[in-house]
């Protein structure tokens, strides 16, 4: 990478680091696709400060085909490579007021298909929840199956990310009024209400599970705590899921996410409003919550076909 490419480049992260508050996971995807960018640029002998609108549509044909060696991407991974550069060049121009302006404001990204969530029914939740507190044996193993019921819990109970789940600290708690503080993306907070097996569920691991990990770390202000008692990661807390549900016989049915799709559509099938349901999941738009409307009114018509008498003359 050219000394030039690579002071911009390392002005924007810092930038998306400091002004936007960007963690270190995005800032570092970033580098990784804008990596990619400035040393397609440079093969085609093309500088940032002067390239078009076709300079960047030959980037993404680049990427979607792997014709730079590396791997195709699918469309919506080139997409988000597509949203890395324009933020640069957004970036530059104001910097530096180019007189070209930004050159990917007429790049469309490429189309994306809207994949419907799939959701667990309640009894399946209630599986992969039995499934995570039973005991497996090893060091602390009922402290452990305390803190892996309780994250469950929160999970669905409150509709969190994993990453939000265990971000969670002690002072994020609001036992009395049952409520949850949860960071979510680009640090926005939301105040989010919690049940009461949520609650039950986190009252037992704080009584009788978190003091043990907590005797094994250094002092965190984390609620869920790992078996060395500093904050639980993201990748054990995803195994964590991952075990319970191997163990409920339901892997092929858990991703990350299922827990918070299940919360929404389960919400929803309850009466919930969209606007509510948003509010709750963080979602910036309600574009993205009304994807479990869709799933919401799939299964209504599979339950009214099926039903109605007179629901097969539509066919």
């Amino acid at each position: 990478m050219s000394r030039a490419h690579g002071r911009t480049l390392e002005q924007y992260l810092a930038h998306l680091r400091i002004e936007r508050g960007l963690s270190a996971n995005s800032v570092a995807a970033y580098r990784r696709d804008l990596t990619r960018y400035l040393a397609h640029l440079e093969a085609a002998g093309l500088v940032l400060e002067e390239v078009d609108p076709e300079g960047v549509s030959a980037y993404l044909r680049t990427i979607r085909a792997g014709a730079d060696g590396r791997a195709p991407l699918a469309a919506s991974s080139a997409a988000r490579a597509l949203a890395a550069v324009r933020g640069l060049h957004s970036f530059l121009a104001e910097e530096k007021d180019l007189s070209a302006g930004d050159p990917t404001r007429l790049v469309a990204a490429p189309g994306r298909p809207r994949r419907l969530p799939h959701p667990l029914d309640i009894d399946e939740v209630l599986a992969l929840i039995e499934a995570a507190g039973r005991e497996r044996g090893g060091v602390l193993s009922a402290e452990r199956a305390l803190r892996d019921r309780a994250l469950v819990e929160v999970l669905y109970g409150l509709g969190a990310r994993i990453s939000e789940a265990v971000g969670i600290d002690l002072d994020d708690l609001d036992r009395e009024g049952r409520a949850v503080v949860l960071r979510g993306k680009g640090d926005k907070h939301r105040a989010v209400p919690v049940g009461r097996c949520a609650v039950e569920a986190v009252d037992a691991y704080l009584t009788r599970g978190r003091p043990a990990l907590a005797a094994r770390g250094r002092g965190t202000p984390a609620l869920f705590l790992g078996s060395r008692g500093g904050r639980l990661t993201r990748q054990a807390a995803w195994q964590i899921i991952r075990a319970a549900a191997e163990e409920a016989r339901l892997a092929d049915r858990v991703s990350p996410h299922t827990l918070r799709h299940s919360y929404a559509t389960h919400l929803l099938h309850g009466g919930a409003d969209v606007r509510s349901v948003q509010e709750l999941l963080g979602h910036a738009s309600v574009t993205t919550t009304q994807l479990y409307t869709k799933v919401t009114v799939d299964s209504l018509r599979e339950a009214h076909a099926a039903a109605h008498p007179r629901a097969s003359e539509w066919a």
